[in-house]
């Protein structure tokens, strides 16, 4: 019998399909990052696979910068990028092996690697040790991401180690090592029309399995039961994973902000906070909505329901192109400062529960973060010690919520959790919020779940 792993890292045998024009992108992204660079060498790679037991492995995912530059799928695999004219992208990967292929599926090989995806250059992930200080020597600049990797730190200092032992015959080693998370950071930030396209989908289906299960929620079933339909339904539309362990959490689970455990039942009466977005093509969707176990809310559920509701629609409001970043949640908070202030759960001014901090002990997180390859997305949040201003092509996440512990709150409040969370696009006119299409009025919520 095939082990385990044999099914699940690569089950298909046949080649990937790549859509036309696509390798023309991250061709066009490889060049805007070697201008950037101007001289020097870049060496970018992907993840390792990762064992998950015995003979197992988890299903392998890229590591999101090698793909924003090569959109090549496969392990064991590096981009180095030489600036300068002329420049260079060289792609080191696995060579052809049709008995691997028989148990882990197709292999694109040096030749066909270079080709489809308009590499200058493949060459065997076999010789990367022994070219790597050829393609160094003499170069001014290394750029790369030392830190994030212990096994690869070790390889790019064994090549730099190895250009240095050649000065005697005047071969130079790069003076400086800059970290290239700094330029693609800005790159990554701002998301072009294909990568648009592909957050668009993630977010359609990523609210079609939210819809799916408001449907499916009804007192007596597991908080796993709801996991399974959002998941089911990312699969059956083409998304290739969770971008996130999904968030199931009924009751005072949901006031436990990365709750993930997903195996209580759900009572009649309570709420339950469901945080859940697809990965589709490596690009992540990010939505959250709460709903009543019992199809109802009861009237203290809804009003911290409309209070949160009212704290995102003035979030959403304040993004817009040269806002600052902190606008959304500044605008958030103060609706929510009113609303605790109104059921008694924050004393004095508005001005006076923000400048205290009062309101932390029931929202104690940011309004938002970038979206992207990554659900926590690459981008700096400050620059030169200012928060950077929203800027068309940006993606966000708004998700104020209000999580009301037990304890010495008002009965009716107790264990109360929330959060309503949209995926939200910098347009040049303003915005576009890619998962409007998950109900989350109370009145849409109900009819949904009374459907």
């Amino acid at each position: 019998m095939p082990c385990l792993r044999c099914k699940v890292y690569n089950s298909r045998m046949t080649q990937p399909e790549i859509a036309s024009g696509i390798p023309a992108v991250y061709a066009e992204r490889r060049a805007r990052l070697a201008q950037l660079m101007q001289r020097g060498v870049a060496v970018v790679p992907t993840a390792p696979e990762q064992a998950r037991n015995r003979d197992s492995h988890y299903p392998y995912r890229y590591d999101s910068y090698f793909y924003y530059l090569t959109g090549f799928p496969e392990p064991e695999a590096v981009l180095v990028l030489v600036a300068g004219d002329p420049g260079r992208s060289i792609l080191f990967c696995r060579d052809k092996d049709a008995e691997r292929e028989i148990w882990d599926g197709f292999r694109y090989g040096l030749d066909q690697a270079r080709a489809e995806f308009r590499f200058d250059e493949s060459h065997s992930i076999s010789e990367f040790g022994s070219l790597l200080p050829k393609l160094l020597a003499d170069q001014p600049a290394l750029h790369c991401h030392l830190g994030s990797d212990g096994r690869w730190d070790e390889h790019v200092l064994r090549a730099l180690n190895s250009v240095r032992a050649q000065a005697r015959t005047g071969v130079t080693a790069p003076a400086a090592i800059y970290d290239v998370r700094a330029l693609l950071d800005e790159m990554r930030l701002v998301k072009d029309a294909h990568e648009l396209d592909i957050m668009r989908r993630a977010a359609q289906i990523s609210t079609d399995a939210h819809r799916r299960a408001m449907c499916a929620v009804k007192p007596g079933r597991a908080e796993y039961e709801i996991e399974a339909e959002l998941l089911h339904e990312f699969r059956r539309r083409g998304a290739q994973a969770p971008a996130y362990t999904p968030i199931v959490a009924g009751g005072a689970n949901a006031c436990v902000l990365h709750y993930v455990r997903n195996d209580a039942v759900l009572n009649a009466g309570d709420l339950l906070l469901v945080d859940a977005g697809c990965e589709l093509d490596g690009y992540a969707a990010d939505v959250t909505r709460t709903y009543p176990v019992s199809g109802r809310f009861n009237p203290a559920q809804r009003d911290v329901y409309q209070m949160v509701l009212a704290a995102q629609a003035a979030a959403i409001a304040a993004v817009h192109p040269g806002a600052a970043w902190t606008a959304p949640h500044d605008a958030a908070l103060r609706v929510l400062a009113q609303g605790l202030i109104d059921f008694g759960l924050c004393q004095g001014s508005v001005d006076k529960v923000l400048e205290a901090g009062d309101y932390k002990r029931f929202y104690m997180h940011r309004t938002g973060h970038w979206l992207g390859l990554d659900v926590h997305d690459a981008g700096d949040y400050k620059r030169d010690g200012e928060w950077r201003e929203l800027k068309p092509g940006m993606v966000l996440t708004v998700e104020p919520g209000c999580y009301i512990r037990g304890g010495d709150v008002p009965q009716q409040f107790a264990n109360i959790g929330i959060r309503i969370e949209d995926d939200v696009l910098v347009t040049a006119s303003g915005k576009e919020v890619l998962t409007h299409a998950a109900p989350k009025t109370v009145e849409h919520v109900e009819a949904l779940m009374r459907g």
